[in-house]
């Protein structure tokens, strides 16, 4: 199985603002629907489904911390530390939570195990999550996520226990058609201090099993794919090159840096960049 294939970016805001914020992204020319609460009830999202069949993750927690007990996991969420704007993106997994040569026999690698094969310790070991939908459907994924090693600049996989189809709705195809006349995710440019740039870069190509096709001492750039795209998305890594981009890597520290996303579109469709309410936005045609 490919470990590089896009399932979905996410996009954080504060706590109890996911209405504000789909209204915000419809203004900026993206169809947004409904999502849901997520299993553990801390956070609910909203859908931008692209084209290409990969997503938008549009998320909030649903309370803020002082609204739950010092004892809540809420406290210990992984995202609940950081600040708003593009924070993760996601691969696409195989939703195998179980070990294929544990109790039960052999079967098919968990994603953890293959990555782990070419850098030992990168990923945890799977575990379950889910979220209902607004229509009551309940949907089933397992996370692979990566180990809190060094600088976390690397993708986690979702993979569906659940029909994916359930998870991202692509049909009918008018949730994929957006004002904007976005068609497919062009790029997502991740930010990197000098220092860090060799090491996460090593660590990309492990994960996605390919070397970087371009390389040069302060940026790198991979080939994804995604499940009905016409053009392939490309993963770049950069070392900073202007003021607002130093500012931006040292006020990460070693959060994910991902800087701006850009989006693909067809003729006539949108153009240039913009601001979403906490991360930028790029359209390329």
């Amino acid at each position: 199985m490919a470990t590089s294939t896009l399932d979905h970016i996410v996009h954080l805001t504060p706590p109890g603002t996911l209405k504000q914020t789909v209204e915000q992204w419809r203004e900026l020319g993206f169809n947004v629907i409904e999502g849901g609460v997520h299993t553990d009830g801390f956070t609910e999202n909203a859908l931008v489904i692209i084209a290409d069949w990969s997503y938008l993750e549009l998320i909030s927690f649903t309370n803020p911390p002082s609204h739950y007990p010092p004892s809540s996991p809420r406290h210990t969420h992984k995202w609940a530390s950081r600040a708003p704007g593009w924070i993760d993106y996601a691969f696409l997994g195989n939703g195998i939570l179980r070990d294929p040569n544990g109790p039960g026999g052999r079967g098919p690698p968990r994603i953890s195990d293959m990555v782990n094969q070419r850098w030992a310790g990168l990923y945890r070991a799977e575990v379950p999550g889910g979220r209902t939908r607004p229509d009551g459907v309940r949907l089933e994924w397992v996370i692979s996520a990566p180990a809190p090693v060094g600088v976390l600049q690397l993708p986690f996989f979702c993979g569906d226990v659940t029909d994916r189809r359930k998870r991202v709705p692509a049909i009918p195809i008018e949730n994929t058609v957006h004002p904007s006349g976005v068609q497919g995710v062009s790029h997502i440019r991740i930010l990197v201090s000098q220092s860090d740039f060799s090491l996460v870069a090593d660590q990309i190509n492990a994960v996605v099993d390919a070397a970087a096709f371009e390389r040069s001492d302060g940026e790198a750039k991979w080939h994804l794919s995604t499940l009905n795209g016409r053009r392939s998305p490309t993963l770049i890594l950069s070392v900073p090159v202007d003021g607002e981009e130093v500012g931006f890597v040292q006020g990460r520290g070693s959060e994910p840096g991902i800087y701006e996303v850009a989006f693909w579109v067809e003729e006539g469709g949108k153009e240039g960049s913009a601001v979403s309410p906490f991360g930028r936005i790029v359209w390329v045609k």
